[in-house]
């Protein structure tokens, strides 16, 4: 496994050299996510290695979980509210050059950590996978696919102890 720090985002790290597989994920990073903490849409973490290279990022925001995706049996341990809390991760992204060494899992991880600890309450973390690899990553760590949608899967937060 890499060794890796996890820090919020630092505009003084060089991003410039950033690639992962995503050519979208690499544009957002490099051009976007700047003016997207600035008006506070979402949060970003940068995974640094020892030698402070940029070997990974992820993000964070807040969205709601609409009820009626939930499996019948999840539905009834919730309030009747149609919504309930939860955070988005937007994005996930690897360098290409620390692919394979469980920086994902690590970012993943810390992104659990993140919610677990806030003190603002969030009943999931949701994802949107990419493809059907990402798919089997998420499932992985226990995500469980929407109803409606296959690519798009929750961790109910409670399954977690507090970090």
């Amino acid at each position: 496994m890499l060794s890796c720090s996890i820090i919020p985002f630092d505009n003084k790290i060089n991003r410039k050299n950033f690639h992962s597989t995503s050519d979208e994920l690499n544009h957002y990073l490099k051009t976007q996510v700047s003016q997207d903490i600035k008006r506070r849409i979402s949060s970003c973490f940068l995974a640094l290695t020892d030698d402070n290279e940029l070997a990974g990022y992820y993000t964070l925001s807040s969205t709601s979980l609409d009820l009626s995706d939930l499996s019948d049996e999840l539905q009834k341990k919730l309030p009747r509210y149609p919504t309930v809390p939860a955070v988005l991760m937007g994005r996930l992204a690897i360098d290409t050059n620390y692919q394979g060494k469980k920086l994902g899992s690590m970012l993943l991880i810390d992104a659990l950590k993140c919610c677990i600890n806030a003190e603002i309450a969030c009943y999931a973390l949701i994802v949107e996978a990419k493809n059907q690899q990402a798919v089997a990553f998420y499932q992985k760590f226990g995500f469980i696919a929407f109803k409606s949608k296959a690519d798009k899967l929750y961790y109910p937060l409670a399954n977690l102890p507090k970090a």
